[in-house]
């Protein structure tokens, strides 16, 4: 028997709590688990054989249960915070007893309702516990390209980018230089395939593919002109950071986009500053 999985076992002996199960062909007459006489087949005999998911309950006892866990032991699913307490946080994983998020296996502080990724896994009291530090339960990805559009969850944040679990499951990342958003752990985002490396980790963006991006940059810096009355304070020699925290986007994608606009005859390019052209 495998505490966290999923397992197919045996009726030993019925009582009028529930019924004892014991491995297939183990003839153990007084061992076994016990599935709770709410979740037993009501024409549930003797030597049928049940799949039940095996954890502990309040008392350290081991108990099966017929309900389909999220996930099980060494699996990853996102998962909603139920409470917070001294201990950790509390969550449920579709069984009858919430699972315990300890805070040394947090990334930033999740509150309840927050849905993040988690990792099941047995601590070292042999109880089932989650984690929110998944990287090892990452794959490399052998399906993606450049260039190709995947969904993926934020899962932590560092100082060289903002780590993803792309589909939940492949090791993701958008290296710093490519990353003009602000995240939160659990956000997930639609990102764009920069490159697949060697080792089958993928690097990502945000944004669109450079001459698809122009005109979506082009449009929020005209929208923003007509906010401003026709003048933004970001020209030529504006600072990549001063156009990262007006813009949300990097120099070179402002250029392109003032370029744009420019060649359309829409605006006045100066140092410190663009002016929309009027009546136009």
């Amino acid at each position: 028997m495998e505490l966290g999985k999923i397992q197919t076992l045996e009726i030993a002996r019925k009582k009028d709590f529930g019924v004892y199960l014991v491995d297939v062909g183990d003839y153990d007459t007084k061992g076994g688990v016990l599935l709770p006489i709410r979740q037993v087949p009501r024409d549930a005999q003797i030597g049928d054989k049940l799949e039940v998911f095996l954890y502990k309950d309040s008392e350290d006892r081991l108990i099966a249960t017929t309900k389909q866990p999220k996930l099980c032991v060494g699996e990853l699913a996102a998962l909603r915070v139920k409470e917070v307490s001294k201990i950790g946080a509390f969550v449920d994983i579709g069984i009858d007893k919430d699972i315990l998020l300890p805070f040394k296996e947090m990334e930033g502080s999740p509150k309840p309702a927050d849905e993040v990724l988690m990792a099941l896994y047995v601590d070292r009291s042999d109880r089932l516990a989650l984690s929110m530090r998944i990287y090892k339960y990452l794959q490399p990805s052998q399906e993606h390209k450049k260039d190709d559009v995947v969904k993926a969850r934020v899962y932590r944040l560092r100082d060289v980018g903002v780590m993803l679990a792309v589909e939940d499951k492949y090791f993701g990342m958008i290296p710093r230089i490519e990353n003009y958003e602000s995240y939160r752990i659990g956000d997930v985002i639609e990102a764009r395939v920069l490159r697949v490396r060697e080792d089958g980790k993928l690097d990502l963006s945000h944004r669109k593919k450079a001459y698809l991006q122009l005109g979506e940059d082009a449009k929020m810096i005209a929208d923003l002109l007509d906010k401003k009355q026709g003048r933004l304070e970001l020209g030529d020699d504006s600072s990549p950071e001063k156009i990262k925290e007006v813009l949300g986007i990097s120099k070179n994608a402002f250029k392109r986009a003032i370029g744009n606009l420019y060649k359309s005859n829409k605006i006045k390019i100066y140092e410190d500053h663009i002016e929309k052209i009027q009546n136009i």
